[in-house]
């Protein structure tokens, strides 16, 4: 039964989701090229296309097209690893013994593959400026783990982090950077694409990303050797032989010019899907002008997100009692006050698509050992608590994943499919 507070608003007939693919046509041509001329397997025009394209929309030299951002993610860090550890010895990986610091407010994608190469992660704090790595956070870390010598990056749905701060710091400390741009294509930082401040840096291509060819990802690089290294190892590393020769260890990571064909037909999009989805967050913000909630933000002095997802945080104090488990989460309903939990709940019930922020790493069973640094503590988190050197500080990370959520955010959503959306969140907290 829904809620007296929500009486004659009409649940949708079709689903409003998160974020989902938003096709033109062009991506059947594409397709059916790679079809007719029978290039469906890992090379073609499809291919080269998308690794030239997005070569210059980035501004970078070399481009690889890959399986899917975590593929690309991966040989980014292996790269970096490489770079500063050598080629390690079968089987072990190429961070065995190594410490990476990485963001802690993220997708496990982002991280998961510096344990695939024997490294361990160590989470670096969250600031409320942008929802991304803190610079200050960052230096802390150096200041404890002075031997490291990586750093994995993330740029929070779509919004930029401090790249002038963080590259700083990293230069200072002769560390590289692996910038996951995943969620941020076509955000700009200064002027500069995201996906130009790493050694090597990802974008993805996902089913809900803003260009999407249902799975895949780019590697970018300034480095030739870099980028022919990383074709081979996408193909399983062969060698220039008659045989299948093999020296070193491979991956199964290569787009498929099928694949290739749909981001082929994306790509002149862009532009296009970045103008709606800021057109979706500016009517959002416009929508909860008087309400207790805040809007993802970002530097507008310094950056141009690509407004991938539309999120917002509830004021502390118009926080209903809210607890999550592992896997549940229970709220208790108070007027004049709401949560993330209700609010999501509400949403589902019309037949819309919400979800709760990035869980922070520092917080996930998978991860809860690795060491967490905060500009003014450090810890890790064990079981339900988090241990810190001062109890009185609240994590930044922590309270943004407890008060935030991200909203539908759909470029094909109606002006009043997304005002029935707004009128939902402002019943929540009658």
């Amino acid at each position: 039964m829904i809620d007296e507070r929500f009486k004659g608003i009409e649940p949708f007939k079709e689903k409003i989701w998160l974020s989902s693919p938003t096709m033109h046509g062009e991506e059947l041509e594409y397709i059916k090229e790679a079809y007719d001329t029978n290039w469906m397997s890992t090379v073609g025009k499809n291919l080269n296309e998308v690794e030239r394209i997005c070569a210059e929309k980035i501004g970078r030299k070399y481009a690889v097209a890959l399986s899917s951002g975590t593929a690309a993610l991966h040989l980014a860090i292996r790269l970096c690893a490489e770079k500063l550890y050598g080629q390690p010895k079968l089987p072990h990986g190429c961070l065995e013994g190594k410490k990476v610091f990485c963001s802690d407010m993220t997708f496990d994608a982002t991280v998961n593959p510096v344990a695939y190469e024997g490294g361990e992660a160590v989470f670096i704090g969250t600031e409320y400026d942008t929802w991304n790595m803190d610079p200050k956070a960052l230096e802390r870390a150096f200041e404890i783990y002075p031997e490291v010598k990586l750093l994995v990056i993330a740029h929070l749905y779509g919004t930029p982090g401090k790249m002038d701060e963080i590259r700083r710091i990293c230069d200072a400390h002769g560390a590289l950077i692996v910038e996951d741009a995943a969620e941020s294509f076509g955000a700009s930082y200064k002027g500069v694409q995201t996906g130009c401040f790493g050694d090597v840096s990802v974008i993805s291509m996902n089913g809900n990303k803003i260009i999407t060819g249902s799975s895949g990802g780019v590697l970018l690089t300034d480095d030739k050797v870099q980028a022919e290294k990383v074709r081979k190892w996408s193909t399983q590393a062969r060698e220039d032989a008659a045989w299948y020769q093999h020296e070193e260890l491979g991956y199964n990571y290569r787009m498929s010019n099928v694949i290739a064909g749909v981001i082929r037909g994306q790509l002149p999009h862009l532009e296009e899907h970045i103008a709606q989805k800021k057109a979706v967050y500016e009517r959002y913000s416009e929508g909860f002008k008087n309400l207790p909630v805040k809007m993802n933000p970002f530097d507008a002095d310094n950056s141009e997100p690509n407004f991938w997802l539309s999120c917002i945080i509830i004021d502390s104090e118009a926080m209903c009692e809210q607890v999550r488990g592992e896997k549940k989460a229970l709220y208790i309903s108070e007027k004049g006050k709401s949560c993330p939990t209700e609010i999501l709940e509400m949403i589902s019930i019309f037949n819309a698509e919400g979800r709760p922020i990035w869980k922070p790493m520092h917080c996930q069973p998978v991860y809860r050992l690795n060491p967490y640094i905060t500009a003014r503590g450090s810890g890790r988190a064990i079981s339900n608590a988090y241990i810190k050197s001062d109890e009185s500080i609240i994590d930044s990370g922590e309270d943004i994943f407890e008060r935030g959520l991200c909203l539908p955010s759909d470029n094909k959503m109606t002006a009043e499919q997304q005002d029935r959306i707004i009128e939902i969140v402002k019943r929540s907290f009658e």
